[in-house]
């Protein structure tokens, strides 16, 4: 493996570590509807647990209604089962072939625990960031102690790879501030 490697390496893995923490922000609820809410849900079918997405059509009705559309007619009880029993505090109304997810308002506490949970996400994501540093020092270090690069090379690399921990730290915590302003908006 050479430098160039363990660059792009690292670059590509912190990308990764990125793209990662802002799926799971999706997931984390705030004030509006938003389909992508759902997507933790699995329900049953045929036996199989099967993710929502594979069995209805999700999507929004308004700011703050989801409707799923089962595409098939007896999947709708199961359905709406799957949505209430899930730890996102729904209560799905099923209306024959559509079933309405009204997103109930958020109170201020609730509101508070959501910030809280986006930091612990982010702080997790900046730890990703980071062991993908270390492992980016430790193999150019190998580099070193094998004879196949220089330690000018070592000094080098280690600061274009902690420069692109910073930028990717950066993003993070604007991901995190962005995400906050969405939760607390009323």
């Amino acid at each position: 493996m050479t430098i160039a490697d363990i660059k792009t390496n690292a670059q590509g893995k912190m990308d990764q570590s990125i793209a990662a923490f802002k799926h799971n922000l999706t997931k984390i609820r705030t004030g509006r509807a938003n389909p992508a809410l759902l997507d933790t849900i699995h329900v049953e079918y045929y036996g199989n647990h099967v993710p929502l997405s594979q069995v209805a059509n999700v999507s929004l009705l308004d700011a703050r209604t989801i409707s799923v559309q089962p595409w098939e007619k007896g999947m709708g009880a199961k359905i709406e089962k799957a949505i209430r029993e899930s730890d996102l505090g729904l209560n799905p109304a099923n209306m024959g072939d559509l079933i309405r997810v009204p997103m109930p308002p958020m109170s201020e506490e609730r509101r508070r625990e959501m910030t809280k949970i986006v930091r612990a996400e982010g702080e997790q994501a900046k730890i990703a960031i980071r062991n993908q540093r270390r492992d980016a020092n430790d193999a150019i270090k190998k580099l070193v102690k094998d004879k196949e690069a220089t330690e000018d090379d070592q000094k080098r690399t280690e600061t274009e790879v902690q420069k692109a921990t910073d930028k990717h730290i950066t993003e993070i915590d604007a991901l995190v501030a962005s995400k906050e302003k969405d939760i607390m908006e009323v």
